[in-house]
C-alpha cells in the first residue's frame, strides 16, 4: 500500500516531503533547484530548522536567502503519515503560481488595455487601463460574457470569430462601450492564445487616441535626443548644419511648429514650409531631414529664384548632350539627391511653365532629363519652402493649385517674429551673449528704452535682421559700455524716425522706465566697484544727483565675500 502511494506522489505531486508522526522524513519528490538538504530518517525539523511549534500551514521560513512556504496535511493509511508540501515563494522558474502573479502585475500596469475572454465569452482579465479606456469597472465585467457587456449580438463576436479561425485580427478602430460620455472608442488588435495547437483563450490590446499621441512624442525626444548626439557625424556627411536643437525661441507657437515639423518628419511625405524671409524656413528643412529616417543620405538645398530660368530646368532634371548649346551629359538634382531630401527654397519664384513638368515629376517618382525621353526614377523626398501664402499665389495665377496640392501633403507655418513679441526678447538676449562672445567683449548693455524700441519694432525682416542688427551693435560698442538708440543703424533710426537721441544721452535716467530705473543704477555702480565719480559720469549726472537717486531707490552696496 505504502509503495502504491509513493508511486502516486512521485507521478502527481511536487515539493512534498511525506513524514511520519515524528516528522522523520521517509521519502520526497522535489524540484532539483530546491534547496533543502533532505535525507530519509531525519527530523524535518532540523532541516528546516525550526521546533514543532512553528510547523503551521501558511508559515514562511527562511533558509539561506530563501522564503518557503509550507502546508501540513495528515493521512491515515497502515499508519498516520503526514504530507509537508513545500513553496519556494523566490522560484519563478517552477512555480507556476509565482510566475502567473508576476505576469499579472505586468500587466495590470501597463497603458495599453487588455482583456481576455475563454471559449464561453466568459471576460477572464480585465485590467486596469482598460478600465480607464472604456470607464467601466472591472468587477462588473469580470466573468460575464462578452455580449452581456457590450449589449451586442453573440454572432458579431470577433473573439469568438477567432476562436473558430485560430487567426488575429489587426488595428480596429472601434467603440464596443457606451457611457453617459457617449461611445468610448479604442484601437485595438486582438490575437489568439493556443495550446498544443487549440486556441484556448483570446486577448485583445487596446489603445485610445491619446495614450498613441503620449506615444509619439515620446519618440520623438528619444529621436531628438538620438539626432542630438549623432549631430557632428551626420553633419559632417550628409550636407546639413542644423538639428531641431538649433532652432532657439521661448514661444508656444513657435513650439508647436516644431512639434508639427517633428511629427511630419517621420513618415516619408511631401511637405510645404511657409514663413517670411528670415525665418528660419531652410533650418526647419535640415532640422527635418536629420530627424526622418533619410538622415543619413544627402540633403541639397536650391534656391528657385537664385536660378536663371533657363538653366532652372536642367539643374532639377538634369540633361542630355546636344539638348541645347552647350549641354551635356549631366543628372539633376534630383537624381544627385538620390535616396537623401531635396530642398526647393522659394518655390514661388518657379516660373509658371516649369511647373507642370515638376509636378508630373513628383506624380511619376521619374524625371525625363532636358532632350531625352528615357524615364529614371526618383527616389528621393521633397521639401519645398516658400515665403508667400500659397493662397494669394494660386488666386493670382502665379502657383498651380495641383501643383501645391502635391507639393503640401503636409505643410507648416513658421510664424514672423512680430508676432513672437517672447521670441524677439529672448534673440535679443542670444545674440547679445553670442556675438559677445565671438567678438571678445562683456558686459555690454542695451538701454532700457533701446530695449523698448526693439521689441515695438515689426521686424520685417525677422529673426535674421534682429541678428545683424545686434552684431552690429556688438561690433560698435566697448566693453562695459551701455548702448543706446544713437548706436542705431541709420536706416533704422529713419524708419522709426528717431533724430540723434540727444535728450537720451544728456538725460539718460529720464528715458528709463520706473520699473528698471534702480536694476540701471546698480549695474552701473557694481560696473565701476561703486564709485560714484565715474558711476555719475558714465551715467551724464553730477555726482550730488546720482546720490539723491540712490538714497530715493533705497540702493545698498553689497559687501564683497571671499
Amino acid at each position: 500500500m505504502i509503495e502504491e502511494l509513493k508511486r502516486l506522489v512521485d507521478n502527481l505531486c511536487t515539493n512534498v516531503i511525506v513524514m511520519n508522526e515524528q516528522f522523520e522524513i521517509l521519502w520526497w519528490k522535489t524540484n532539483p533547484n530546491l534547496s533543502l538538504q533532505l535525507r530519509k530518517n531525519i527530523s524535518i525539523c532540523d532541516v528546516l530548522q525550526v521546533n514543532k511549534n512553528e510547523l503551521q500551514n501558511n508559515t514562511i521560513i527562511s533558509i539561506d536567502g530563501h522564503h518557503y512556504k509550507i502546508k501540513l496535511d495528515s493521512y491515515l493509511f497502515e499508519y498516520n503519515l503526514i504530507f509537508l508540501t513545500i513553496e519556494d515563494i523566490g522560484d519563478l522558474s517552477n512555480n507556476q503560481t509565482n510566475r502567473l502573479i508576476c505576469l499579472e502585475e505586468v500587466l495590470e500596469n501597463l497603458n495599453e488595455g487588455v482583456i481576455i475572454s475563454d471559449r464561453d465569452g466568459s471576460i477572464i482579465y480585465y485590467n486596469k487601463a482598460q478600465e480607464e479606456m472604456e470607464q467601466m469597472k472591472k468587477n462588473e465585467v469580470l466573468y460575464n460574457k462578452l455580449w452581456d457587456v457590450y449589449k451586442y449580438n453573440r454572432r458579431q463576436s470577433e473573439h469568438a470569430h477567432i476562436f473558430k479561425t485560430g487567426k488575429p485580427i489587426y488595428a480596429k478602430y472601434k467603440a464596443h462601450s457606451k457611457t453617459d460620455n457617449g461611445p468610448q472608442y479604442v484601437g485595438y488588435s486582438s490575437f489568439p492564445i493556443q495550446k498544443d495547437g487549440q486556441t484556448i483563450a483570446v486577448f485583445s490590446i487596446s489603445h485610445t487616441e491619446t495614450s498613441l499621441k503620449n506615444k509619439l512624442l515620446e519618440t520623438i525626444e528619444l529621436k531628438r535626443s538620438l539626432v542630438t548626439k549623432d549631430l557632428q557625424v551626420i553633419g559632417n556627411t550628409n550636407g546639413t548644419l542644423y538639428t531641431f536643437e538649433n532652432i532657439k525661441g521661448d514661444s508656444q507657437v513657435l513650439k508647436k511648429a516644431i512639434e508639427e515639423a517633428q511629427n511630419i518628419s517621420l513618415y516619408d511625405t511631401y511637405a510645404l514650409i511657409v514663413g517670411e524671409t528670415g525665418t528660419g524656413k531652410e533650418l526647419f528643412a535640415q532640422s527635418m531631414h536629420n530627424f526622418s529616417p533619410r538622415a543619413n543620405n544627402p540633403f541639397v538645398a536650391v534656391n528657385c529664384a537664385a536660378i536663371p530660368e533657363n538653366l532652372l530646368e536642367s539643374t532639377l532634371f538634369g540633361s542630355v548632350k546636344g539638348a541645347f548649346t552647350g549641354a551635356i551629359d549631366q543628372e539633376g538634382l534630383f537624381e544627385y539627391a538620390k535616396d537623401g531630401t531635396l530642398f526647393l527654397d522659394e518655390i514661388n519664384s518657379l516660373p509658371i511653365t516649369l511647373q507642370p513638368k515638376l509636378m508630373r515629376v513628383l506624380q511619376e517618382r521619374a524625371v525625363r532629363r532636358v532632350g531625352s525621353n528615357k524615364l529614371i526614377p526618383i527616389t528621393c523626398s521633397v521639401i519645398s519652402a516658400s515665403n508667400e501664402d500659397p493662397e494669394l499665389l494660386a488666386s493670382e495665377g502665379r502657383m498651380r493649385l495641383d501643383l501645391f496640392y502635391r507639393i503640401a501633403h503636409a505643410s507648416i507655418y513658421i510664424p514672423p517674429l512680430r508676432e513672437r513679441a517672447e521670441d524677439i526678447l529672448f534673440f535679443i538676449n542670444h545674440f547679445l551673449f553670442t556675438y559677445q562672445k565671438k567678438y571678445l567683449k562683456q558686459n555690454i548693455i542695451l538701454s532700457p528704452t533701446l530695449y523698448k524700441t526693439l521689441l515695438s519694432y515689426d521686424w520685417p525682416g525677422n529673426t535674421r535682421e534682429l541678428q545683424h542688427l545686434i552684431e552690429n551693435l556688438v561690433i560698435q560698442a566697448k566693453s562695459n559700455e551701455t548702448v543706446f538708440e544713437s548706436f542705431l543703424p541709420y536706416y533704422l533710426r529713419k524708419k522709426l524716425s528717431i533724430t540723434d537721441c540727444v535728450e537720451e544721452i544728456a538725460r539718460p535716467l529720464k528715458s528709463i522706465l520706473e520699473s528698471n530705473q534702480a536694476n540701471y543704477i546698480e549695474n552701473i555702480l557694481v560696473r565701476n566697484k561703486w564709485n560714484i565719480t565715474v558711476a555719475a559720469k558714465q551715467l551724464n549726472i553730477s555726482r550730488q544727483s546720482l546720490q539723491y537717486h540712490i538714497k530715493k531707490l533705497g540702493l545698498v552696496k553689497s559687501e564683497e565675500v571671499f
